[in-house]
């Protein structure tokens, strides 16, 4: 099932892959010499997780990794991403102390998905700080960047003569905003000015991992994976239009500035009240030349200003009749059009990467099948928006479908189901929906690299 003129849009190098996070799916949470990490902690708490749901187990990624090698393969995809767990490796979250086990883990993982022709892409960070690390600050301390930095220099020393694709963080947004704001993600703290110290060393720490990763391995391609979204006003009033630029700052410009620019948007004061502390040099630092953008994109926001002015700042979205996932967002693939080509307007000329899209939905089997039409839809609508975004000049270079399988959805536990791969929690058995099997054939009418 082809998009109509898709063949001669995506050229034979496009990068189409699958993407996976390591504490949402590997389980082994206190196997082989692995270190806690804060979702460790987080997940344990009383009322963090809906049912109490942890990563203990998830989908047991960890011994089942050939298995679910020969699903990746069996997609027909050119390129995996997939996160390496800080603490798995470094277990204090310094070089002091080597697990040599879960080292050799991630260099099996490499090693097997080379050998089926699947090029690997590694994100360091993809949430699970150290809980050794979180002991003594966490994010909020400048001494995080720097044992991020040795980590990201270790593990392009291990692997990089296999490994050619490094991002650094996914999502600091994330990080930032849900861990350190509103708390509802690990380490489930509630203070602006945290949240923007937070945010100023995951940044900062980008800058110098990229730093390390290109003196171990100088032709590694090294980015960062920003989750983004077009923000439109609720109307053409003063005050929607404001509201809209106040969020547009919160949710892209946050990041985008800072990493593409060397500064911060003006507008970030008044948002989080302070801006976090800055030294001499730090802004070059973020800003070191990326290979990539990459973007996770899920939906869109329309914004009006809201009048509560209790509010820490004065917007909120606005309901639309759009189609909705299971997360309750918004189905916006316009917005995924138009969000490749702002980046491309306001950042100039920059190699683009979907690092994730997705959806979720309630998938059930039935005699054995898992009939999952809207995800179906959903991906070919918003395939067809990036292509139509390469038509109007966007450099994008690669999509990456969220996720290969169900897994741990963080605070939501196990309760949203996001997989091209239906896991069975009770049996572990994977059972590849017809979305997966849409995907496979799509690929397979698209030009061979």
């Amino acid at each position: 099932m082809a998009l109509e003129g898709s063949q001669t849009i995506f050229p034979p190098a496009f990068q189409w892959g699958v993407a996976t996070a390591a504490y949402q799916i590997e389980g082994a949470a206190h196997e082989e010499g692995r270190g806690p990490s804060i979702w460790d902690d987080f997940s344990h708490a009383p009322g963090k997780t809906l049912n109490g749901d942890t990563g203990d187990e998830a989908c047991d990624h960890y011994h089942r990794m050939p298995e679910d090698v020969a699903l990746i393969s069996g997609l027909g995809v050119s390129h995996y991403r997939f996160s390496t767990a800080w603490p798995r490796i470094l277990p204090e979250g310094r070089l002091s102390q080597i697990n040599s086990q879960g080292l050799a883990f991630y260099d099996r993982l490499v090693d097997t998905l080379l050998a089926r022709g699947i090029t690997p892409a590694l994100t360091l960070y993809h949430w699970d700080l150290p809980s050794a690390l979180q002991a003594q600050g966490g994010w909020t301390r400048r001494e995080t960047a720097e044992a991020f930095a040795e980590y990201a220099g270790f593990m392009a020393e291990k692997l990089g003569d296999r490994v050619s694709w490094w991002i650094t963080h996914n999502e600091p947004w994330c990080t930032a905003v849900l861990g350190h704001l509103t708390g509802e993600h690990a380490p489930g703290v509630r203070d602006p000015r945290q949240a923007g110290q937070a945010a100023h060393h995951v940044l900062l720490s980008h800058g110098l991992a990229a730093q390390a990763v290109r003196a171990a391995r100088p032709a590694a391609q090294v980015g960062i994976t920003l989750n983004l979204s077009s923000v439109y006003p609720s109307g053409d009033t003063p005050q929607s239009l404001a509201a809209a630029n106040v969020q547009d700052v919160f949710t892209n410009r946050w990041y985008l500035d800072p990493v593409l620019r060397g500064t911060y948007p003006e507008e970030l004061s008044a948002i989080l009240g302070q801006m976090p502390e800055v030294r001499a040099g730090d802004m070059d630092v973020i800003a070191q030349p990326l290979d990539f953008l990459g973007v996770n994109y899920y939906s869109s926001q329309v914004v009006e200003a809201d009048p509560n002015t209790g509010a820490l700042w004065p917007v909120r979205q606005v309901e639309t009749q759009a189609r909705v996932t299971d997360m309750g967002w918004p189905v916006v693939p316009q917005g995924l059009t138009d969000l490749l080509l702002r980046l491309t307007r306001d950042y100039g000329p920059l190699p683009l990467m979907i690092t994730e899209n997705g959806a979720a939905y309630p998938d059930v089997p039935e005699q054995g099948q898992v009939r999952d039409q809207e995800r179906i839809r959903y991906l070919q609508e918003h395939i067809e928006a990036v292509a139509s975004a390469m038509k109007q000049g966007a450099d994008v270079r690669g999509y990456y479908v969220w996720s290969l399988m169900d897994n741990f959805e963080w605070a939501f536990g196990y309760s949203k189901r996001f997989g091209l791969m239906y896991v069975n929690y009770q049996t572990q058995e994977r059972i590849p929906k017809q979305s997966a099997q849409w995907y496979r054939e799509f690929l397979r009418t698209l030009p061979r690299r």
